[in-house]
């Protein structure tokens, strides 16, 4: 079984999954694509729509893990846990975090992501969308 620092290293590197990344090489080549595809164990990444720094676009790359020697992202992370607080505020004791899969749970039924409602119908489900739809507009004026 993989330890608590394992764990939360792929938690990571997998929310970076769909992101546009750009990846270092040893040899100061950097290779900036959507991030599609990371094997746990060697750290081989894939790369989609890739701009390499000579300003060559290659549609998918692969590269080993043993290759890389930074991955950053110039996008600023989805809030999962201040959407949580805000709904927490109109559910109280009722609102899960899995940070993890990138979702929230509220009552047990409604599951919630950076993209919107995933799950959960009904007025409840109304209620989160309206709480979703306030935070996301006070995100891009942030």
């Amino acid at each position: 079984m993989s330890s608590l620092p394992d764990r939360r290293f792929m938690e990571e590197i997998t929310s970076l999954l769909q992101k546009v990344v750009t990846v270092l090489t040893p040899d100061g080549k950097s290779h900036t694509g959507v991030l599609s595809g990371v094997d746990s164990h060697s750290l081989n990444l894939c790369l989609t729509d890739v701009k390499e720094d000579s300003g060559r676009v290659v549609h998918k790359l692969f590269l080993n893990g043993s290759t890389v020697t930074q991955i950053f992202s110039s996008e600023k992370p989805f809030a999962l846990q201040a959407l949580a607080d805000r709904l927490e505020h109109v559910f109280p004791r009722m609102v899960k975090v899995n940070v993890g899969a990138g979702v929230i749970l509220v009552m047990d039924r409604i599951r919630v992501s950076e993209k919107g409602i995933l799950e959960g119908s009904g007025p409840a489900s109304e209620r989160v969308q309206k709480v979703y739809d306030e935070f996301i507009r006070g995100q891009a004026q942030a």
